[in-house]
């Protein structure tokens, strides 16, 4: 995140307090403590202090936790005592530090490259590109997805984002949410599957009877037509996803909206067979995941009319954001 301005510096005559701050150099855990009222002058004391050379200058400062590039006097006065500062000099750029006090320094640069041998890391950072395009995708994500972006250490996404560990911090919590959200709606799903058993339950014995018969011949119908169909094709949903789909309640809440769709395109037949279930919920499961899916899109849609409406009122003339300022007194033409 990249947080430029115009530092235009102190009015004449306008007297700003000092502010303390910590001082180091690009790959190296000394530092330096310095008071300054504004960013050139915490700029000139980094060029003395920390032994830069005027010829490596222009010398970028830069906040020691995320790298957020400093050049405006008001974010400068905003920041709290005590900031840590990197001093980057001509053609340097920033280092992360590993906050366990550990020796390793690891570069932005050679971070990006090294993409980890395990493919737990590949997946962390796919999804976080995801998110950086599009932050309405939280929308479509898995659970799995979910708690992967939320189980990464807050340092490492904020690089992988370009975004401040406090932004990040705030987007975790978001990501909990969702997750919360899905909880939730799953267990008032359990719990009202299991009032609907227990109005099953007082019913008469022949009705159950009859519906129990009702199921044993849907059952052996999809056996059978299944058993011919998968002869002849198989499904193509994966194990992981069939694994989900059997293992999960309310499994339409723990898929991501890729494979909602390829369940419910699924043919039912083969789907049963493949599940082991008979038509009748086979179906059920398809229709969850069928209305889980639209009620995605549908947020999905409303997120995208409402920032093509933010984006149309923002680029409306100041004549028709303000109307009230476009009418002249009539007098004037009197």
């Amino acid at each position: 995140m990249e947080v430029v301005g115009d530092a235009s510096g102190s009015e004449p005559g306008e007297i700003r307090a000092l502010k303390p701050c910590l001082l180091r150099r690009n790959h190296s855990r000394e530092q330096h403590g310095v008071a300054a009222s504004c960013l050139e002058e915490l700029r000139s004391k980094a060029c003395d202090i920390l032994a830069i050379d005027k010829s490596l200058a222009p010398v970028t400062l830069v906040l020691a936790e995320d790298g957020t590039i400093v050049d405006d006097d008001d974010y400068f006065l905003c920041l709290p005592s005590n900031t840590k500062f990197v001093a980057l000099a001509r053609d340097e750029k920033w280092a992360y530090h590993n906050s366990d006090g550990g020796t390793a320094w690891i570069s932005q640069e050679s971070f990006d490259v090294d993409e980890t041998d395990s493919g737990a890391g590949l997946k962390w950072k796919n999804v976080a590109r995801q998110l950086k395009e599009d932050l309405s995708s939280i929308i479509l994500l898995s659970e799995d997805d979910l708690q992967v972006l939320i189980d990464v250490p807050c340092s490492d996404l904020a690089q992988e984002l370009c975004q401040s560990c406090v932004t990040v911090r705030g987007l975790q919590n978001t990501l909990q949410q969702v997750l919360d959200q899905r909880e939730e709606a799953r267990q008032s799903k359990q719990l009202l599957e299991l009032y609907l058993q227990a109005l099953e339950k007082e019913g008469s014995v022949l009705s159950k009877q009859q519906e129990s018969k009702a199921g044993f011949s849907d059952e052996s119908d999809a056996v059978d037509t299944g058993l011919s169909r998968e002869s002849s094709s198989e499904t193509a949903l994966t194990s992981q996803l069939l694994t989900a789909l059997k293992e999960k309640p309310a499994p339409e809440l723990s898929l991501s909206s890729q494979d909602l769709e390829l369940v419910t395109k699924e043919d039912p037949k083969a789907l049963a067979v493949a599940l082991k279930w008979d038509i009748k919920k086979t179906e059920t499961v398809q229709q969850a995941c069928n209305q889980e899916l639209s009620l995605r899109l549908q947020q999905i849609q409303s997120l995208h009319s409402l920032r093509n409406i933010s984006a149309r009122k923002n680029s409306l003339p100041g004549e028709l954001q303000n109307p009230k300022r476009a009418k002249q007194d009539p007098t004037e033409y009197s």
